[in-house]
């Protein structure tokens, strides 16, 4: 089955992108703080653009599920995060990353993946 991408909400994948961006910044801000200030606007520009891109991802597979509420977004999402989540715990597994940042990861994107398909399920 094909996806419709003309038939995608604009209006969500826009204020998706907005969302992530928000929520990241609160959330990281609040959980991480300032260590490195002496990096460049070129992270922003790359995260703003995975926040849309996410967004996209989300509206898409929102679209393909079928998905006709609010709650049936949120099953998307938080199956997504769930799936995100697993592959952080599989590489601190393996000491790629800390279990500090494994936490902080792991509840970055459950919490940001079900608000973005609670949004895409609201705005079908």
């Amino acid at each position: 089955m094909l996806i419709d991408v003309s038939s995608l909400n604009y209006w969500a994948i826009l204020a998706g992108g907005i969302l992530y961006m928000i929520y990241g910044g609160i959330y990281y801000s609040v959980l991480v703080g300032k260590k490195n200030q002496n990096t460049g606007p070129l992270k922003y520009v790359v995260a703003g653009i995975v926040a849309f891109i996410s967004s996209i991802f989300i509206g898409v597979l929102v679209q393909a599920t079928g998905s006709t509420s609010l709650l049936d977004g949120v099953v998307v999402g938080s199956i997504v995060g769930l799936l995100i989540s697993i592959v952080y715990l599989k590489n601190t597994l393996f000491g790629l990353v800390s279990a500090k940042n494994c936490a902080i990861a792991i509840g970055d994107h459950l919490i940001i993946f079900t608000l973005l398909g609670a949004l895409h399920g609201f705005f079908v």
